[in-house]
């Protein structure tokens, strides 16, 4: 079972801003808002619902894909449902009377604008550290941190005041993950290719696991909590990581590798993004930025099982409330896709008027709006879950980018913008 959800206060503010420096992720972002109306990038750095089938991975070089074993599953029990506990009112009661806000990571303004989601005004913006990625809620929801990634830090934001606390320490914090257990928090360290398994609390380093593979940066878990599947932007690849043991067991290719700005040239490259585990928890979907679209690779087989051309540049994931749909955002097209996860079929794609950049964000308690970072444009994104009516358009800082929601239905966090379960 879960451990009992820990507390951090965040009463204090932070100092000043801190002085402006670009890292090679923030160099390139720069360039990709020179150059977005052209449509350049920078870096991000099937079947009907049926049991979830328990999986078996064996250690496998780190150039192959893992050796996975099916098993047979169980008929008598109700297909599983992952996202059963992110339905409208089903709010952890820990964190449900916390207000409702839209924190928003500007990483080349190195600042985090909140927004109030009923008026859609912002109401406040603070000084982190050096170009924020995201802002993560804590598996226990105590907590939201904002991932500096070039500061080195990781600010903590108090989610019932939304006051900023003192940062911590921390080395190259892309983006930031919490076991399905609540033991550990995962800082995917992407510039040093490793993963830093940390106390959830404190944040104290316990152990560096090394990634073989260049750019790791987004990932989920098995419906088991046992394994998780990572993605590895600049190797065009994924791997696959047994949690208990802290080891990279499989790596599987996805395409021919890209490591500079340049216009999305399709299928054969690839620049893996965002990781979603499907309703059944059968699939993980994976966000291609080069190639386009949407892989969907089985959690017990080694190879892609297909691809969903969704649109160019796909980055991010947002599950609707319903456990059916889910939402994937075409950053170089300003547009999102809808995926049917019974089925894996794409059933719309919502164009935001004028164009836009939507990158990655979070949906509003009710199910009703879905909120996106603007990442090249400077504003952030309120979209109808329903037909895609753009409902507000909000300027912010420079550069907006993981934006989360919060508070949002859910037993705990796994992390990243906000993927409850």
């Amino acid at each position: 079972m879960p451990p009992e959800p820990r507390v951090i206060r965040v009463d204090r503010e932070t100092g000043g801003p801190p002085g402006q420096v670009l890292t090679r992720r923030g160099a390139m972002t720069a360039f990709a808002a020179i150059t977005c109306g052209s449509g350049l990038l920078s870096a991000c750095s099937s079947a009907s619902p049926r049991p979830a089938a328990r999986v078996t991975l064996r250690p496998a070089a780190s150039t192959s894909p893992p050796a996975l074993a099916k098993a047979v599953p169980a008929t008598s029990a109700p297909p599983l449902n992952v996202y059963a506990y992110i339905a409208p009112g089903m709010t952890n009661p820990k964190w449900a009377r916390d207000p409702s806000r839209v924190y928003v990571p500007n990483s080349l303004s190195s600042t985090v604008s909140e927004i109030d989601p009923v008026t859609y005004k912002v109401t406040r913006t603070f000084p982190v550290g050096i170009e924020p990625n995201h802002v993560t809620p804590s598996w226990d929801g105590s907590v939201l941190w904002s991932n500096d990634t070039a500061g080195n830090s990781l600010t903590p934001i108090n989610p019932v005041t939304g006051q900023p606390g003192p940062r911590v320490a921390v080395e190259d914090p892309y983006n930031l993950y919490f076991t399905p257990d609540g033991q550990h928090a995962l800082v995917m360290a992407e510039a040093l290719n490793r993963i830093d398994f940390r106390d959830p609390v404190t944040m104290r380093l316990r152990y560096s696991m090394h990634i073989p593979t260049a750019g790791v940066n987004h990932m989920d878990f098995t419906a088991d909590g046992q394994y998780a599947l990572a993605s590895c932007e600049f190797s065009g690849s994924v791997v696959w990581i047994e949690l208990s043991s802290r080891k990279v067991v499989g790596r599987l290719t996805l395409g021919k590798s890209m490591s500079a700005p340049m216009a999305p040239p399709g299928r054969g490259y690839a620049m893996p993004q965002d990781v979603r585990l499907s309703a059944d928890g059968n699939l993980f979907y994976v966000a291609d930025m080069a190639a386009n679209g949407v892989w969907l690779l089985a959690t017990h087989e080694s190879k892609p099982l297909d691809f969903l051309a969704t649109g160019m540049g796909t980055h991010g994931f947002e599950v609707a409330r319903d456990g059916r749909r889910l939402f994937a955002s075409n950053r170089g097209e300003g547009s999102v896709s809808v995926i049917d996860m019974t089925v894996n079929r794409i059933i719309a794609k919502w164009r935001i008027p004028g164009g836009g950049s939507p990158d990655m964000g979070g949906i509003s308690a009710d199910g009703k709006v879905m909120w996106w970072g603007g990442r090249y444009n400077g504003v952030v994104y309120a979209m109808s879950t329903e037909d895609g009516r753009l409902l507000a358009k909000i300027p912010v800082g420079s550069g907006p980018h993981g934006v989360c929601v919060f508070p949002q239905p859910g037993r705990y966090s796994l992390g990243h913008t906000g993927n409850f379960r």
